[in-house]
C-alpha cells in the first residue's frame, strides 16, 4: 500500500509539471524524494544531502496552464531600458516564478521575478504583484548586478538567487545546491530562449520550444 501510495505521488507531480503548473511558491522544478525509517515519504524542491532527485522538469512546450507570452512586450520595455538581454530576463522569470504574477515564495519573494520586500522597496516597487512593476524593478536590480560582477552572468545569477553579499563572503558562487541548480536552470531556459528567437518558426512545431 505503501508503495502505491509513493507511485501515485509520483504520477500526480509527473502530470502537474507536465501541463508546466508547478507550485506557484517554488523556485525549482525538480522534485527530490526522502523515505524515512518508518516509510513516510517526503517530497521537496529544496534538497539537503539525504534526498535523491525523482523528477526533474523538461523543455517542452506547454498547450495548457500560464500564457508564457503574455508579459512578452513588458519584458521587452524592461530589457530595452535597461540594456538586458530579454532572453535573460525571460529565462529568470520562468525558473523564478513560472510566470505567475502572483508567486509567494516561502522565503517571501513574490511575484513574476520573486522580489523580496526589502528590495523592492529599494527599487521603487510599491506592488509586486503588478506584473509591469515587478518587471521594471527585477530588471532594474538585476542590471546593478550585471554592472556589479562585470557582466559574469554565473554571478550575477549567484547574487540574484542568494544575494550580493553571499558571492562576496564566499569570493564566488556559494556552496548551496539550490543556487548552483538555479544557475544551470536558468542557463538552459536562457540558451532555449536565445534559440527561440533565432528560429521562431520553431513555435509552431509539436516539438517546439517551450516559453
Amino acid at each position: 500500500m505503501k508503495r502505491n501510495y509513493e507511485i501515485t505521488l509520483l504520477i500526480l507531480l509527473s502530470g502537474i509539471l507536465a501541463h508546466g503548473l508547478v507550485f506557484p511558491s517554488s523556485s525549482s522544478a525538480e522534485i527530490y524524494k526522502y523515505v524515512d525509517k518508518d516509510g513516510v515519504v517526503y517530497l521537496t524542491n529544496v534538497p539537503d544531502s539525504k534526498y535523491n532527485l525523482v523528477l526533474k522538469e523538461t523543455w517542452v512546450r506547454f498547450q495548457l496552464g500560464t500564457n508564457f507570452e503574455k508579459y512578452d512586450l513588458l519584458i521587452r520595455k524592461a530589457a530595452e531600458r535597461y540594456k538586458v538581454d530579454y532572453a535573460l530576463v525571460k529565462a529568470i522569470i520562468k525558473s523564478e516564478s513560472n510566470f505567475d504574477s502572483l508567486a509567494i515564495s516561502r522565503a517571501g519573494a513574490k511575484g513574476l521575478m520573486q522580489l523580496m520586500p526589502a528590495t523592492a522597496n529599494a527599487l521603487g516597487v510599491n506592488n509586486s504583484f503588478h506584473p509591469e512593476e515587478n518587471i521594471q524593478g527585477g530588471v532594474r536590480h538585476l542590471r546593478y548586478l550585471l554592472d556589479l560582477f562585470k557582466g559574469d552572468l554565473r554571478l550575477v545569477l549567484a547574487a540574484y538567487n542568494a544575494g550580493e553579499n553571499v558571492v562576496f563572503r564566499y569570493n564566488g558562487i556559494p556552496p548551496y545546491q539550490e543556487t548552483q541548480t538555479y544557475i544551470q536552470r536558468v542557463l538552459q531556459y536562457l540558451q532555449n530562449y536565445r534559440n527561440e528567437s533565432r528560429n521562431p518558426d520553431s513555435l509552431n512545431s509539436p516539438a517546439g520550444l517551450g516559453g
